[in-house]
């Protein structure tokens, strides 16, 4: 409880095959028992071929608050406002 793991992929496999995982960082909840696999996706104009004990993932480890939200029937406003991508700087 409290705790998750995340999978996130090796930079390596990225620069050397180009692959990736597509759903980055994957998460696995703390009650998960299951066997753990990834989705990858070729980002290459080449076939790509993994070798058993090649290391394709990593795991982090990671530990998480779980929030508790209020409701309000508005929000109070702020200096960013409604700004969207960019909006903070240049």
């Amino acid at each position: 409880e409290g705790y998750e793991a995340q999978i996130r992929p090796r930079s390596g496999l990225s620069i050397k095959k180009g692959l990736s995982l597509v759903n980055s960082p994957g998460t696995i909840d703390s009650d998960y028992r299951g066997e753990i696999g990834v989705i990858m996706i070729n980002l290459s104009k080449e076939v790509q071929t993994i070798e058993p004990s090649e290391r394709i993932a990593q795991m982090v480890i990671a530990q998480y608050e779980q929030a508790n939200f209020i409701e309000v029937v508005e929000l109070s406003e702020s200096e960013r406002g409604a700004g969207g991508f960019g909006s903070t700087g240049s």
